[in-house]
């Protein structure tokens, strides 16, 4: 386990916590945040509440012309294209918001993908572990000085209760050896998780905590790869696609524990944590189903977090990150 804090520690807030009650009252004037995803599901969310309380919010978009019409009505937000599978267009991206921006308090990784069919991209990365962990790490790297600048940054990885499927396969990372779509999901999961804990580990004495999250299960575009047929054998929708499935959130609900991530007072001088339901969340054992919540051990693990960052720092050709 990456500490002893990786327990709940009684937020007000709960999985039935919307965007609004975690941003009520706050404001975040003079401050500025990049969310990736930013333009639909829980990420359109995200960008709407940062936003709303005063942010100024850099989006970078795969799609930038759909992203600036999602956000035509959001106040303070820019898009900037962005390719998260294409190590160039992601470092361009980064140059753009380095040239825009002389400090970074928030950065969101809530981009994602699930389940998708086997896809090669890149330099021959898998391309589910590329786009969710990949592209983020060395985003996260080009654009650490900015965030060492603002004196008190925060990085939250959006993470997933699919960690629990499997930790990293050190053995065959990109599944040249036969792939699995949910297993691929999985590691690019457990990833995410122990890439919040090592950015922390290394980044703290610049100010920058990082945090991983289960935002929880939300019908998004995420499913977007998985036919009708599939998340009806699920039991998550019915046949009109109408969401039936016990314990779904809203999307307001589903952005809500990163925005407390993001804001809360309660996580001031503790990082390296994996979240859920607006709170820190228990460490599960094995055996425990995915659905019960918390988190892995393998998934918080600083060794396999500083192994894994090593394999990412070598795979991107990213800057090094001080610590």
């Amino acid at each position: 386990m990456t500490t002893t804090e990786q327990r709940p520690i009684g937020s007000p807030f709960s999985a039935l916590s919307t965007a609004e009650d975690v941003m009520a009252g706050l404001d975040l004037s003079g401050t500025t945040a990049v969310v990736t995803g930013g333009y639909s599901g829980l990420g359109l969310e995200t960008t709407r509440s940062l936003a709303a309380a005063g942010a100024r919010v850099v989006v970078p978009a795969r799609r930038p012309d759909l992203a600036r019409a999602a956000l035509a009505g959001v106040a303070g937000c820019e898009v900037v294209p962005m390719d998260l599978a294409d190590p160039g267009s992601v470092r361009a991206a980064a140059a753009r918001i380095g040239d825009s921006l002389d400090r970074l308090d928030l950065l969101m990784a809530v981009a994602g993908v699930m389940a998708t069919p086997e896809r090669r991209v890149g330099p021959g990365w898998e391309g589910q572990l590329a786009v969710n962990h990949l592209g983020h790490f060395l985003l996260v790297c080009e654009l650490h000085p900015l965030l060492a600048a603002a004196g008190g940054a925060r990085v939250v990885v959006n993470s997933s209760a699919g960690h629990t499927l499997t930790g990293i396969r050190w053995h065959d990372p990109h599944f040249r050896t036969g792939y699995g779509k949910w297993l691929a999901y999985g590691q690019a999961k457990t990833a995410n998780s122990l890439f919040a804990v090592h950015l922390d580990a290394l980044g703290r004495a610049d100010g920058v905590r990082a945090f991983a999250l289960h935002p929880g299960k939300i019908i998004t575009g995420l499913q977007r790869e998985m036919t009708l047929r599939e998340q009806m054998d699920r039991g998550w929708v019915d046949a009109d696609g109408k969401v039936i499935g016990a314990g779904f959130k809203t999307p307001s609900q589903g952005a809500a524990t990163g925005l407390w991530a993001a804001t809360s007072s309660l996580l001031d001088g503790r990082g390296g944590l994996y979240l859920e339901d607006c709170d820190i969340a228990a460490v599960s054992a094995a055996e425990r189903p995915m659905d019960d919540g918390g988190v892995r051990a393998y998934a918080i693990d600083p060794d396999a977090a500083a192994r894994l960052w090593d394999l990412s720092l070598t795979a991107t050709g990213a800057r090094p990150v001080p610590g």
